[in-house]
């Protein structure tokens, strides 16, 4: 990509971008797939004609699935979720017949080590770090995804309760997801907060961010 003058991100190395005047087109690759957008319709043609003269690609059209995660577009913006991926997950776990829950983890619940019997680590590993996954569309469950993120290594029945209210959260709307709207700026805006020493086992603050660019979230 270099050769055809892309800039290769320092945060992304799976990312090029190539600008010009008003005009950009952005690529992303995770290993075979292959995302290109952008303004400048003449090279985004063109650029598709030089990955097929150089790899075997296929043109699959507008994006509508990328990596586990749902686009649709409409009048309103661009809709990002992973319905599927949510789905395949209780289906998976035995979860999809699951009651649903208002909340993926319960106001004020803290979280100890070693407060009720151990489970296998591999099983609370794997699923936590899916849920972290479905963190990218659903902010919603970030919190509670951070909390038992941090019994990774030392995991207990009391730290899976709160795993499978997660799921039976994400049951009551698998939909669920981030809506990028048109807005006529990109000013960037960040909020953050922190509680004052609240974890129980260390006395450690919790905090939290999040990042809009445009009126829209993006971390």
């Amino acid at each position: 990509m270099v050769a055809a003058r892309y800039s290769q991100s320092n945060a992304d190395y799976t990312l090029f971008v190539k600008k010009s005047s008003r005009k950009i087109v952005v690529l992303i690759v995770y290993v075979d797939d292959i995302v290109v957008t952008g303004n400048d319709i003449g090279e985004i043609s063109w650029l598709k004609n030089f990955l097929g003269k150089e790899f075997q690609v296929k043109d699959l059209g507008q994006l509508c699935y990328f990596l586990g995660i749902e686009v649709v577009r409409s009048s309103n913006g661009v809709y990002l979720s992973q319905r599927k991926y949510v789905l395949d997950l209780l289906s998976e776990t035995g979860m999809l017949g699951c009651k649903t829950a208002d909340s993926p983890i319960e106001v004020k619940s803290h979280l100890v080590s070693q407060k009720s019997d151990p489970v296998d680590k591999s099983s609370y590993q794997r699923l936590v770090g899916r849920l972290i996954y479905l963190s990218h569309t659903h902010p919603d469950i970030a919190y509670s995804v951070s909390w038992v993120n941090q019994y990774m290594h030392d995991p207990y029945s009391s730290h899976m309760d709160v795993v499978l209210c997660i799921l039976q959260y994400l049951k009551s709307a698998p939909g669920r997801g981030i809506l990028f709207a048109p807005h006529d700026h990109l000013r960037i805006k960040a909020y953050t907060d922190a509680d004052w020493a609240g974890s129980p086992d260390d006395r450690r603050s919790t905090s939290d961010y999040g990042t809009f660019v445009g009126g829209n979230l993006v971390t």
